[in-house]
């Protein structure tokens, strides 16, 4: 029988386009609520009110017979990420949205360092240069000494080292377990992490306040099922450039509903990026390695 896994790469590009919109959403959700609610406890409330997707995966999470090496290491995994949301909460209510989404696009390229040093992968010539490329992109969007860095662009360069060391944990266990256990002990290990950060900072929601937080969890479900859909269906090299659309809709969120101006540094920085991450995507799928580089949400909560 022929294999039909990576043969439409059409309905992978159809799911990734949706998948972009799913975190474009919540973007917007989360940018929507302001900064009334605490970081943590909107991270907090995010994982405890979309708890309700956990249920199909307690059943696999107790077959797994997990060792205690393995649940050390989600539970570091869950550590880091919890860190990272919360920084990624917080940089939404203090940095424009497109600012956001570009600067998050460094994960890749922090995964792409962290694998030279924890999974053996090999760090050529032509990947250092991607990588120091994407650097440059990321000095072009903060632009040091040029204008203010404030606390939300540098919650987002500590968000995305945090979800890089999430994402290669994963990729580790990801050998190991199946992608259900993954992803279940991701959202228990997050929302034990979050709950007395939160509980610290507690605000009472209003009851609105609860419906947008429940939208951001079922749209970032929804996002990580779809980017799961394009994957399937056509390969990493074709789905990944299809994933920085998410800067094209977050610029035009940002201005048409947040009254946020066109940053042309923002979008040119952002862009360099996106370029790099292609460029190691490119040369993976060449030398047809096992896939290191993640597509640009996988590293996302």
């Amino acid at each position: 029988m022929q294999d039909d896994t990576h043969n439409s790469p059409v309905m992978g590009v159809i799911w990734m386009v949706i998948t972009g919109i799913n975190f474009v959403i919540v973007t917007a959700l989360v940018k929507s609520l302001g900064q009334r609610i605490p970081a943590a406890e909107m991270a907090f409330l995010r994982y405890a009110l979309g708890a309700v997707f956990l249920i199909p995966m307690i059943r696999p999470i107790i077959s797994a017979h997990l060792t205690r090496r393995q649940l050390a290491l989600f539970g570091t995994r869950g550590a880091v990420h919890t860190l990272g949301v919360v920084m990624w909460f917080y940089a939404m209510t203090r940095i424009p949205i497109a600012e956001v989404t570009a600067m998050n696009y460094l994960s890749p390229v922090y995964v792409t360092i962290g694998a030279a040093f924890l999974l053996g992968e090999k760090l050529a010539t032509r990947r250092i240069l991607a990588v120091v490329v994407a650097l440059i992109g990321a000095l072009i969007i903060l632009r040091p000494g040029f204008r203010e860095v404030n606390s939300g662009h540098l919650a987002m360069l500590f968000t995305a080292v945090m979800f890089a060391a999430g994402y290669l944990i994963a990729k580790i266990m990801s050998g190991e377990v199946s992608p259900t256990v993954v992803v279940g002990m991701l959202s228990i290990t997050v929302t034990i992490g979050l709950a007395p950060l939160a509980v610290m900072v507690w605000v009472t929601p209003t009851f609105m306040e609860l419906v947008v937080l429940f939208g951001v969890a079922c749209f970032a479900t929804l996002g990580h099922y779809t980017m799961t859909m394009a994957f399937a269906a056509a390969p990493v090299t074709v789905t990944q450039p299809v994933s920085f659309l998410q800067l094209v809709w977050a610029v035009l969120l940002g201005w048409v509903m947040f009254d946020e101006g066109l940053d042309v540094w923002v979008v040119t920085g952002g862009l360099i990026i996106i370029c790099a991450i292609s460029f190691i995507t490119w040369r993976e799928a060449v030398l047809k390695r096992r896939q290191i580089t993640p597509l640009v949400n996988a590293t996302k909560g």
